[in-house]
């Protein structure tokens, strides 16, 4: 009876799963078909453009966390927001755009393209409104190019300039007995400070400054452009805290009006020539990227490969890294492909690991004998973002494009003390050479060991700035002499040789055409986008509901320093060329 009981639960349980199994596959089967037909978008429509959504570069599909109730099915990338507003321009179902601007979750560079691609909008003499509550700095960037920009009575606009906070975690590992062992080449190489000292260095305070100076002054040029107030004047604003309620941010001009979310629909309907009904006819870019029909294939195939994330050895497991194996067999794929004209590497990536960044660099420099290619820098292509795409034959960036970081670090950390003094825990072992246990973190380097990190790091930093001399044509020493792990925005980069062009994703699409000679052409984009059924034997569902349940329970800025913290235990013992910081505009 027992053994029965056994048998007849399993198979119930393995129905019980099956049956899960299918539900989620008819599920996503009746999702991938809705998602191939395009949606009435009606007339009078106004598009949607939502700052506090995240424009990843590439689109992606979100089917299994949309099923859970995180967002479309499809999420559009950076480049598919920019062709839908130029689409848009001739779209007489759209009458106009709608900024939402109470918060920013792009970076720098996204928010400058998304900004350009208004500006371009408004040419068509169709109407931009932007309006939020409490309007901040990062949307305001974008919010600034309408026609009219709104805020809350009650709301207001942020305006304090810009400012850098970075965590130094010394002390407490000083608390801990926790000794760092830290080995770099290039002194603004400032990855590794917050294990070395409780405050920035000169050198890092020095690049910082600069770079962030850069992005102000940046932002203020923006808008005393789109709103007639000169640059002086703006910054005169924020050193006085001069903005701090609405009616400060009309006084001085940053916004039109103060409106409640009726009166500005009220204005919409108007600016349409139509009466109030129910409720505008909004259209999310979500909703218009089915609809606009923007992948025609006709002409030449260019390959777009976008390389977004941590570069990681091997495969890269998870959403968000640039695995080496898995790009060097996307580039290469590219390279084979005869019909394939030209490739654009799309890099937005803070760097990682510097052999997996080599074996990218290779196979770029490898398809480049064959067809042209294309480097369009995003938001960062810093360490070793550079480091892949210092071997295009053109590199194009944004203005506000963090790059450079040419340096390198390698870091141990000898956690004995703390096993010892703080929990009692001692070791001992056996080894049959005197380094076996190097980076088991139970005992300090010894000298020796560590002359050998000291010469790992300089060997990569050698061969990292050698790479950079070729592709760039220029001598190693003034590579050098402009690498030293030093953080350099795009529209300084382009100065000092470091990319080719200011531009986006589109203009460099448009150069690797030329370059293959190619007047009609279709793209092709790399890696291909996740379908459900990947998705879900890839546990994005469990992924989604475990971030979701952690941010609920700790908050989104402890969990993102959570996640950071996980990622310094890969950096142990490896040379590593990353940046040396995360940043947001907001």
């Amino acid at each position: 009876m027992k053994g029965f009981i056994k048998i007849f639960f399993a198979a119930f349980l393995a129905l019980a799963v099956f049956v899960l199994v299918l539900f989620f596959i008819i599920v996503g089967v009746i999702a991938s078909k809705s998602s191939d037909e395009k949606p009435a978008i009606g007339s009078n429509g106004v598009l949607v453009v939502d700052l506090s959504v995240v424009y990843n570069d590439k689109s992606k599909d979100n089917t299994v966390n949309s099923l859970l109730g995180d967002g479309p099915s499809v999420l559009p990338g950076l480049n598919d927001v920019v062709n839908m507003l130029r689409y848009a321009q001739k779209d007489s179902s759209i009458k106009g755009v709608y900024v939402k601007s109470d918060y920013n979750n792009n970076s720098f560079a996204a928010t400058e393209e998304l900004r350009q691609a208004l500006t371009d909008f408004k040419r068509s003499g169709k109407f931009v409104v932007a309006y939020g509550d409490v309007i901040t700095q990062g949307a305001y960037k974008v919010a600034s190019v309408a026609d009219k920009v709104y805020c809350h009575p009650k709301g207001g606009l942020e305006w304090k300039g810009y400012a850098t906070s970075l965590l130094f975690m010394k002390g407490l590992l000083d608390r801990l007995e926790v000794q760092p062992e830290v080995f770099y080449a290039g002194k603004f190489k400032s990855a590794t400070e917050p294990f070395r000292y409780t405050e920035m260095s000169d050198a890092n305070r020095l690049q910082t400054s600069v770079w962030m100076n850069d992005l102000y002054s940046h932002f203020l040029q923006n808008v005393a452009d789109s709103r007639k107030v000169d640059t002086a004047t703006l910054h005169q604003l924020a050193i006085h805290n001069s903005v701090r309620t609405a009616e400060d941010a009309v006084k001085y001009h940053l916004v039109d009006a103060l409106k409640y979310d009726d009166e500005v629909k009220s204005e919409l309907f108007a600016r349409m020539g139509i009466k109030e009904t129910e409720k505008v006819n909004f259209v999310p870019l979500s909703k218009y990227y089915k609809s606009a029909g923007l992948n025609d294939a006709e002409g030449d195939k260019i390959a777009v490969i976008y390389a977004e994330g941590e570069i990681v050895d091997g495969r890269g497991e998870e959403d968000g890294q640039i695995g080496s194996i898995t790009y060097k067999n996307l580039i290469r794929k590219a390279r084979y492909d005869k019909s394939i004209k030209a490739i654009v590497l799309r890099v937005n990536s803070p760097g990682g690991s510097a052999l997996a960044s080599d074996v990218i660099w290779r196979e770029v420099s490898m398809a480049r004998k064959s067809k042209p290619v294309i480097v369009s820098m995003g938001d960062m292509a810093a360490s070793g973002g550079y480091y892949i795409a210092c071997n295009g034959d053109s590199i194009f960036a944004d203005a506000t494009t963090i790059t450079g970081s040419i340096g390198v670090f390698s870091l141990s950390f000898n956690g004995s003390a703390f096993f010892k003094n703080k929990l009692g825990i001692t070791f001992d072992g056996v080894k049959t050479a005197p380094s076996a246990d190097m980076g088991f973190g139970v005992r300090p380097l010894t000298e020796p060991e560590k002359r050998m990190m000291q010469e790992d790091v300089d060997s990569v930093y050698y061969t990292f700035t050698s790479r950079v001399a070729e592709g760039r044509k220029k001598p190693v020493e003034y590579i050098d002499s402009i690498a030293q792990g030093r953080v350099w925005t795009g529209e300084r980069a382009l100065q000092l040789g470091l990319v080719d062009k200011i531009g986006n994703l589109r203009d460099a699409i448009a150069c690797a055409a030329r370059a293959a000679k190619a007047k009609e052409y279709y793209i092709k984009e790399y890696p291909e986008r996740k379908g459900f059924l990947q998705q879900f034997m890839g546990g994005s569902a469990e992924k989604t509901l475990k971030s979701r349940m952690m941010t609920e329970e700790i908050g989104l800025d402890q969990y993102k320093l959570l996640q950071q913290m996980k990622k310094v235990k890969t950096w142990a013992d490896a040379p590593q060329a990353r940046l040396p910081f995360q940043y947001t505009t907001n």
